[in-house]
């Protein structure tokens, strides 16, 4: 369905000129633009496209002289990147699941949906589960036995629920992802090789080859509210207590979560992030793809860490860390520099020894 500007500049909060009426039916890039979507020309390097593509319209930076790109108008939000957050909201068709309940869909007597609960075609429901209002369970979607999924849940294709799971509101869960599986947790007889050496810091000897045993998940998963999971990402159940996720936490594609960990608050996971059991996650903290955080370890408030870092011990409140093992960001890059020059470095030491000690000299 069609918007005007006037109807999207009073959704943003923001100031527009021009043609206030002119239909909206999409956003596009400015270059892939046609006559009604909205061109996303948020600074100059952009809206050089814009002769490119067919808009008449455009999201553009505070001050930008529209009318010389031969627009017929343009929104001015306060900040262009956070506007965007409301107008791929405002477009956003969604998945277009059916609502109501699907035929094939099993949903155990037991369970309680609220009302406006929409379940897809396959899904299952298991006794005990409950459901908040107007949540979505998309096809092929497993919810547990006791599980609670609060309100305005989204479960896209393929998503698992397990066991007496607690989700809160606005839930999102991106296809395929796995909460609540077990803990990776298993223990040997004696002490194990592994142990020792991690004790000792580099000796196994003497320890004997054994069997493992499973330690078995009793905890499950708690999720706060407006959390969203990438596609594929796994939680683990916690051993004891439950695994944690706090309110506003996003976590991209393939993230692993293990036992018995702790997130913060607003704290942003990207891509093959790996959190080992029972570390600890502070609000606020930023880590970039194929990040990968130590059992047992604590990171505080405010982290950010570069892609790839490995925090191998405790790391305090607004650090910026980089490398493996991770140092500051700061010390890693220049690290990074001075090992970059060790060449040369060297070639100049082997130059000056030619020099100060020619052939012959200490014969």
């Amino acid at each position: 369905m069609p918007h005007t500007i006037r109807e999207i500049a009073t959704a943003l909060g923001a100031r527009a000129e021009g043609d206030l009426d002119l239909p909206i039916s999409g956003a596009a890039e400015p270059a892939d633009a046609a006559a009604t979507d909205l061109a996303l020309a948020m600074s100059p390097k952009y809206a050089d496209a814009l002769a490119q593509g067919a808009a008449r319209a455009a999201l553009m930076w505070p001050g930008a002289d529209w009318r010389g790109y031969g627009l017929g108008a343009a929104i001015f939000p306060a900040r262009p990147r956070y506007a965007m957050a409301g107008l791929t909201a405002a477009l956003d068709p969604g998945p277009g699941f059916a609502p109501g309940i699907h035929p094939s869909a099993v949903i155990d007597p037991d369970a309680r949906l609220d009302e406006n609960v929409s379940v897809g075609p396959l899904s299952v429901i298991a006794a005990g589960a409950h459901i908040g209002p107007g949540s979505v369970i998309g096809p092929m979607c497993f919810v547990g036995k006791d599980a609670r999924i609060g309100a305005a849940a989204l479960l896209r294709e393929g998503v698992t629920v397990a066991a007496r799971a607690r989700i809160g509101q606005r839930f999102i869960a991106q296809p395929g992802v796995r909460i609540g599986s077990d803990g990776f947790s298993y223990v040997t007889p004696d002490v194990s090789a592994a142990e020792k050496a991690r004790a000792t810091l580099g000796d196994s000897e003497g320890a004997a080859a054994q069997s493992y045993t499973r330690i078995h998940s009793l905890g499950g998963v708690e999720i706060g509210d407006d959390v969203e999971i990438g596609a594929n990402s796994c939680i683990d159940n916690g051993t004891i207590r439950a695994t944690r996720i706090g309110d506003g936490t996003k976590l991209d594609n393939l993230v692993h979560i293990g036992h018995n960990v702790v997130i913060g608050r607003d704290c942003l996971l990207c891509g093959q992030v790996g959190i080992a059991g029972s570390a600890r996650i502070g609000d606020n903290v930023v880590m970039a793809g194929q990040c990968g955080v130590s059992d047992n370890i604590f990171v505080g408030n405010g982290v950010v860490c570069g892609g790839a870092t490995k925090l191998m011990s405790n790391v305090p409140a607004g650090r910026v860390m980089l490398g493996y093992p991770a140092t500051r960001m700061d010390t890693q890059l220049e690290s990074y520099k001075a090992l970059r020059r060790l060449p040369r470095v060297l070639r100049d030491i082997a130059a000056l020894q030619k020099a100060v000690f020619k052939p012959g000299e200490n014969e």
